[in-house]
């Protein structure tokens, strides 16, 4: 058979519309059984242990993470493995939650009795409201599509996209339901950009103490390039004797100095320095501090306390070496 363009592209036009339907089918299964599956894993005071085996495996895989990034600590054991051992991590406080289209997968099977035994809730997500697994469970969601996306009716395509999108239901509908929030979910996540953006502060990135640009008022502009030239950060500020910010002077403002007649060497740096400067308060997140420089078009911020005080400095290679940006 030879790629056409036409023919590849209505192939995958037609598995997305496929995919598509069987995710609109599952409005209907948002019913009471949903309800209780909701409540159920919201009263655990355990883990929810999901289970599965093959390509039910892999999606439970990601339920179980995407359960644990939301605030509902959750955890993936492979059916197969519980019954050799790794059933020892499920305990009586937790909730299992087996995804099984066909709901007759023998791994999952097998340890239903020991299920029973630890007398805990069991969730089964399968395609067939008849299945042993559906029988068995607690409370069972149909996740069941009309057809597959495969032309061959044989690789899971259209279901486990189903019973991923169930699980997003889930996790989604417990995370508004435990207030979850964006700070919450960056403490979950510290290691990505995201994180870094939800949780690091100016506080935690600034320049301080002898580090800090800063001249006094009455200092000549030669004075204050020496200054921006030690310190390395494109910019100084301007303090007055209670280190309150007055204004700055940037290599911008220098480079425009140089542009006219001008006697450098003799000129205080308050006749030349940029009065409505921009500052931010040091405990601020340091991706505010991004947004700032972004609109205002600069390159470098003097950082505040709560008194107005010069108590540090930034520049955009800081919030660069951060992840911020």
């Amino acid at each position: 058979m030879k790629l056409h363009d036409d023919t590849l592209r209505e192939l995958g036009l037609a598995v997305i519309q496929v995919e598509a339907q069987a995710i609109a089918d599952l409005a209907t299964r948002i019913d009471a059984n949903f309800v209780a599956a909701c409540k159920t894993l919201f009263a655990c005071t355990g883990r929810i242990v999901v289970t599965g085996v093959g390509k039910s495996g892999h999606i439970g895989g990601k339920i179980a993470a995407t359960l644990a990034s939301t605030g509902t600590p959750a955890f993936f054991v492979h059916s197969g493995e519980a019954s050799h051992g790794d059933l020892g991590m499920i305990t009586a406080q937790d909730v299992v939650l087996a995804l099984s289209n066909s709901g007759e997968t023998q791994e999952i099977l097998a340890i239903l009795p020991l299920i029973k035994r630890l007398n805990i809730p069991l969730i089964a997500l399968t395609g067939n409201p008849n299945s042993t697994l559906a029988n068995f469970a607690t409370i069972h969601l149909n996740v069941s599509v009309a057809q597959e996306a495969c032309p061959l009716g044989l690789a899971p395509t259209s279901s486990t996209t189903a019973a991923l999108v169930m699980g997003d239901a889930l996790a989604v509908s417990l995370l508004e339901a435990r207030g979850f929030s964006r700070d919450d979910f960056a403490f979950s996540h510290p290691g990505g950009q995201l994180g870094r953006r939800l949780l690091l502060r100016v506080n935690d990135i600034m320049h301080i103490e002898n580090a800090i640009p800063m001249v006094s008022e009455n200092t000549l502009v030669s004075g204050a390039v020496l200054e921006m030239t030690a310190k390395k950060l494109g910019m100084t500020a301007i303090v007055n004797t209670e280190k309150q910010v007055l204004g700055v002077f940037t290599d911008g403002d220098l480079r425009r100095l140089l542009g006219v007649d001008f006697t450098l060497p003799n000129c205080e740096i308050s006749q030349v320095m940029t009065r409505a400067c921009s500052v931010i308060d040091a405990n601020c997140l340091a991706a505010e501090a991004m947004q700032i420089m972004q609109q205002q078009k600069i390159s470098a911020l003097c950082v505040v306390d709560d008194q107005q005080r010069l108590c540090g400095a930034l520049n955009m290679h800081d919030l660069i070496r951060a992840g911020i940006v």
